[in-house]
């Protein structure tokens, strides 16, 4: 084991190349490739560590001597995501960024509600949901902003049903969302949008309370002892991840594949190859880029040979370490039918794994064979090379995707 200097610290690398919009910043594969463990330089002053290689990645996440507490961590980016709480104290609930055993009483109750039954049980609305909307692009015909016409609303429905949140307010949380989670945005506008979330989620969790309903929120109203903050910090938590990721990759999917139209031939060709498509995308556009997730040194730790001093904070580059050549072959090219894809660490790794990550796959699966069976000639409406990219985000995708096709 060494402790050695290993140079100037680095800055997190986030600029990506605009002709390769799908590829990880190339600082940060070059990186990878060159010193995939390297000192980190923070905001605020403090020094740690980048990591970008797969196996040193795992390892990471899965040792509990690595923390996910705020007020341990320190941030890559120009502020804190202020969904999680202020200052360094997290919002009573936020379980994602709770060590264990405080995380392991969320996260029991909550996984309790996200079964794989309920999942299934829920397919059928799902694509109910998803042919509403196709009838909805066809009816009003070429060229539709396929963002706002698919990839939004229909993940958006789907987790308000899930949770018992009035879909007729989904124009407010998605308004304030997007407002919430863009690093470009003040700390002040960023605040205001949080907690104009919070409110209204509060608001819910009150009226829900003495008559809990038959849904996510009524079902942890009823079984668990949760206080009303927790509630709602909880329900818009799985409100945001649960609209807001799987949109984005909704989005940014048909972008690659319309992009890659030998692996969307293959794939209109052969829908078998749904489940390892749906894998090998999140893989290969690794949408949580900023400097997410992280984690901090409780003790010392030995990693790829290098001493992880205690209190210092490690950030994953999670797109390039689900590009890692050791372990993906060939992991700049986008392969549908790839063996292993679905060791990608997207969803993250280890306890704080993503809870909703088979519902994001069970809303792929069928927003993906759906859409090219209803339009098969489906194409970029604009070129590529004007199509916007949601950079300054928590999760990477397009701002708007312009889409047509041939009408019959």
């Amino acid at each position: 084991m060494t402790d050695q200097n290993l140079g100037t610290p680095v800055t997190l690398p986030t600029r990506r190349d605009p002709a390769c919009p799908f590829d990880p910043p190339e600082e940060l594969t070059r990186l990878r490739d060159s010193q995939p463990l390297t000192r980190l330089a923070f905001p605020d002053g403090h020094v740690g560590w980048l990591v970008t290689r797969y196996d040193a990645a795992r390892r990471v996440l899965a040792d509990p001597r690595f923390s996910v507490r705020m007020d341990l961590k320190h941030s890559p980016l120009p502020r804190r995501n202020v969904l999680a709480g202020s200052g360094d104290k997290p919002a009573p609930g936020m379980f994602v960024v709770m060590d264990d055993p405080e995380h392991r009483r969320f996260r029991r109750l909550l996984t309790g509600q996200f079964t794989v039954q309920r999942m299934r049980r829920l397919e059928p609305r799902i694509v109910q949901i998803t042919a509403d909307h196709l009838d909805a692009m066809a009816k009003a015909g070429p060229p539709v902003d396929l963002v706002q016409a698919f990839a939004l609303p229909i993940p958006s429905l789907v987790i308000c049903e899930l949770l018992g949140v009035p879909y007729e307010d989904h124009a407010f949380f998605q308004e304030q969302t997007a407002v919430a989670v863009d690093l470009d945005a003040s700390v002040e506008q960023a605040t205001v949008a949080a907690g104009r979330l919070t409110d209204y989620f509060a608001d819910l969790v009150r009226r829900k309370r003495p008559r809990p309903t038959d849904d996510l929120l009524g079902g942890l109203i009823t079984d668990s002892d949760l206080t009303d903050e927790e509630l709602t910090t909880i329900g818009l938590a799985l409100l945001i991840a649960g609209h807001e990721t799987t949109a984005n990759m909704l989005a940014l999917g048909v972008f690659a594949l319309l992009s890659h139209p030998e692996q969307l031939d293959a794939y209109r060709a052969d829908t078998s190859l749904t489940d390892s498509a749906v894998e090998e995308l999140l893989r290969y556009l690794t949408i949580i880029h900023r400097g997410s997730p992280s984690r901090a040194a409780l003790a010392d730790v030995e990693l790829d040979g290098q001493l992880i001093r205690a209190g210092e904070t490690v950030i994953i580059g999670l797109p390039a370490v689900n590009r890692d050549p050791a372990r993906f072959a060939d992991p700049d090219v986008l392969r549908l039918g790839r063996d292993g894809a679905r060791h990608h660490l997207a969803f993250g790794h280890g306890v704080h794994q993503c809870l909703g990550q088979q519902l994001a796959r069970i809303e792929m699966r069928i927003g993906y064979r759906m859409l090219f069976e209803r339009f098969p000639a489906l194409r970029l409406a604009v070129p590529a090379a004007e199509i916007s990219m949601r950079e300054a985000s928590l999760a990477y995708g397009v701002r708007r995707l312009p889409v047509t096709w041939e009408q019959a």
